[in-house]
C-alpha cells in the first residue's frame, strides 16, 4: 500500500520549485511594471515558509540541531553565489573597463569605501551599548562586514527596464564595477579590527599588511588574472578548431566561477575578488561577451541562484533576536538601521561625485549614494567574522565579552541586512507611485465624471483585465508587435493605468518592451547596438559544413 514520504527533501524541493514556478509566471508584472526586487520577494516568501511561520523549511533538522553547521551552510552557499555573480558581473563589463576607468573607481575604492566603513562605524558605537566595553575596534569589526555594496541587490537598478529607461549605460556600468571589486576588498576592513583585536597594534599590523593585503588581496587579484586569460585563450583555441558545443560555450564563464571559488578556498585566498578579476580578465577582448549577448543562460542562473539565497536568508534569519538579544534594544536598532542607510554612503559619493564623470548631475548623485545594498556580501563577511571570532583565544581578555562581540555582529549585520532588502526593494515602486499618484488625482479630479470621452485613458477605477488579455492574445496572434500599439487601440505609449489601486506607467502589460534590433545573424549589427554573434558551432552547421570543419 502506498505511503507518505514528507521527508525535509521532498519539502524543500516541493517549497523551492513551487514557489519559483508561481513567481515565474508573475515575474515580468512584478519586476518591469512593479518594479519589485526578486530578492524582497524571495525573503518574503522565505520567512512565511520558515520556522517562525509556517514551518516547512527546518534548517535545524538538516543539521541534527546544531546551529553551528547552520552557519556553515549559509557561508558556504553565499560563497558560492557571490562567486557565480561577481564572474558574470566582469563579464558584464566592456574590453578592458578596469584599465580604462581605475580613476573613478579609485574614488568609489578607496575613499568612500573608507568613509562608508568609519561612518557605520560611529553609529554602531554610539547606538549599540554593549559595544562600549570594547571600544571603537569592535564597532569598526562590525562596521566592516557591511562596508562592501552588495552585487546581486545593485541588479535592481542595473537591470530590467527601469534600468533602461533612467539609468545611463556608464553609470550602470560603474556601479557594476563598484560593487564586484568591493566585495572582495571588505577583508582589509575587517581583518584590520580583528586582528588589532586579537593580537596589539605591532602583530597586527605585520599580518595585516603580510596575510591580508599580500596573500589575501594581492594574491587573489593575480590568481584571477592568470585564471581569466587562461581561460579566455584555450575558449579561443577550442572555438577556433570547433571542439566546443554551444551548450558548453555558454556554460563556460558559470564552471570558471565554480573552479575559482573552489581552488581559492583551499588555499585560504579572496575567492570573491579572484572571481570577479577573472571575469574581466576573461572577456578582456570583449569576445566572450558580444557572442553571449543574445543568450539567456547567464541571466537564467543569476535568477536561480537569487531566488535560492534570499528565500534561505528568510528561513535563517535570526528575526526573533531583533527583539529579544542581550546586546542592542529594538528602539536603538530601528535608528540604527535609518541612519545607516541615510549616512552611510550617500553624503560621501554626494561629496565627490564631480570627479566621477559617470555622475553627470546631483539626481545621479543621490541615486547612486542611496543605492548602496546591504546583501549577501555582508551575510558574507558575517560569517567570516564569527568564524575568526569562534576559534579566537585571547589571553588576559574575557571570553564572554568575545561571546557578546560576536553576538552583537550577528544581530547588527542581519539587522542591516534586512533593512536594506526591504527599503532598497521598495525604493524604486514607492517612488513611482509618488511621482504618478499626483498627477493621477490631479488628472481625475479636473476631469469631468459625467463625460467619458474626456477622460484620459485607462484611469478608470475599474481594473482593465479584458484590455490586459485583448492585448495579450493580438501580441500571441501577430496583430500586434513588441513595444508597438495596434492601431485602433486606446491606449498610448506613455498612458498611466491603475491595477489595484496601484499606478503604473507604461503601455499595455501584456506587450513587452521592445527589444531592439535583432542580433545573431552572421556579419549583421546595428549603428546602435554591438554586433552579434560571429560563430557558428558544429551543432549548428549544415552537414557539408560540418564534415569540411571536422
Amino acid at each position: 500500500m502506498p505511503t507518505l514520504a514528507i521527508t525535509n527533501f521532498n519539502i524543500v524541493l516541493s517549497v523551492l520549485g513551487g514557489f519559483i514556478s508561481l513567481f515565474g509566471l508573475v515575474s515580468y508584472l512584478l519586476k518591469e511594471n512593479f518594479y519589485l526586487s526578486e530578492a524582497l520577494i524571495s525573503l518574503l516568501a522565505g520567512v512565511v515558509v520558515s520556522p517562525n511561520a509556517a514551518n516547512l523549511i527546518r534548517p535545524l533538522e538538516y543539521t541534527s540541531d546544531n546551529p553551528a553547521h547552520v552557519d556553515l551552510i549559509t557561508l558556504y552557499f553565499s560563497r558560492l553565489v557571490l562567486g557565480v555573480q561577481l564572474v558574470l558581473a566582469g563579464v558584464q563589463l566592456p574590453s578592458r573597463y578596469l584599465a580604462h576607468k581605475w580613476k573613478p573607481l579609485s574614488l568609489l575604492l578607496g575613499p568612500i569605501m573608507v568613509a562608508m566603513w568609519l561612518s557605520t562605524s560611529l553609529i554602531v558605537w554610539a547606538l549599540v551599548p554593549g559595544i562600549a566595553g570594547g571600544g571603537f575596534l569592535y564597532a569598526l569589526a562590525v562596521g566592516a562586514c557591511v562596508t562592501p555594496t552588495d552585487p546581486v541587490l545593485s541588479n535592481v537598478i542595473v537591470k530590467g527596464r527601469f534600468a533602461d529607461h533612467n539609468v545611463p549605460k556608464e553609470l550602470q556600468r560603474i556601479i557594476i564595477a563598484e560593487s564586484g571589486a568591493n566585495d572582495g576588498l571588505g577583508y582589509p576592513f575587517l581583518f584590520f579590527a580583528l586582528y588589532l583585536i586579537k593580537y596589539g597594534a605591532r602583530e597586527a599590523m605585520g599580518m595585516w599588511f603580510g596575510e591580508t593585503w599580500g596573500y589575501t588581496i594581492l594574491l587573489s587579484v593575480v590568481y584571477g588574472s592568470v585564471v581569466g586569460w587562461l581561460a579566455k585563450e584555450l575558449l579561443h583555441w577550442a572555438e577556433e578548431r570547433k571542439f566546443v558545443d554551444r551548450e558548453s560555450f555558454l556554460v563556460f564563464a558559470i564552471s570558471l566561477s565554480l573552479f575559482i571559488v573552489g581552488t581559492c578556498g583551499m588555499v585560504g585566498s579572496d575567492d570573491v575578488l579572484a572571481c570577479f578579476i577573472a571575469g574581466n580578465v576573461f572577456t578582456w577582448d570583449d569576445w566572450f561577451r558580444l557572442e553571449t549577448l543574445d543568450d539567456s543562460l547567464q541571466p537564467t542562473i543569476d535568477m536561480l541562484l537569487n531566488v535560492s539565497i534570499f528565500m534561505w536568508y528568510g528561513v535563517v534569519c535570526p528575526w526573533s533576536s531583533f527583539v529579544h538579544n542581550e546586546v542592542v534594544p529594538i528602539y536603538r536598532l530601528v535608528p540604527l538601521g535609518l541612519l545607516v542607510l541615510v549616512f552611510r554612503r550617500l553624503p560621501w559619493v554626494f561629496a565627490i561625485h564631480k570627479f566621477v564623470p559617470q555622475i553627470e548631475e546631483v539626481r545621479q548623485a543621490i541615486f547612486v549614494g542611496f543605492f548602496g545594498p546591504v546583501g549577501v556580501s555582508a551575510i558574507f563577511y558575517l560569517y567570516i567574522a564569527l568564524e575568526f571570532l569562534d576559534t579566537m583565544d585571547v589571553a588576559g581578555q574575557d571570553r564572554k565579552e568575545i561571546d557578546q562581540l560576536a553576538e552583537t555582529i550577528r544581530v547588527v549585520v542581519w539587522f542591516l541586512a534586512a533593512c536594506s532588502i526591504v527599503v532598497h526593494g521598495l525604493s524604486i515602486p514607492l517612488g513611482k507611485l509618488g511621482f504618478y499618484l499626483p498627477r493621477t488625482l490631479s488628472r481625475a479630479t479636473t476631469t469631468s465624471i459625467n463625460d467619458p470621452d474626456d477622460a484620459p485613458p485607462f484611469t478608470s477605477s475599474r481594473v482593465s483585465l479584458l484590455g490586459i488579455r485583448g492585448a495579450f492574445r493580438r501580441s500571441r496572434a501577430g496583430t500586434g508587435t513588441p513595444g508597438h500599439t495596434p492601431a485602433g487601440s486606446t491606449a498610448t505609449a506613455g498612458a498611466v493605468f491603475r491595477i489595484s489601486g496601484t499606478v503604473i506607467p507604461g503601455g499595455n502589460v501584456g506587450q513587452r518592451p521592445d527589444p531592439g534590433p535583432t542580433v545573431g545573424v552572421v556579419g549583421t549589427s546595428s549603428a546602435s547596438e554591438p554586433p552579434g554573434r560571429t560563430i557558428r558551432f558544429p551543432d549548428e552547421l549544415p552537414p557539408a559544413a560540418s564534415l569540411s570543419h571536422a
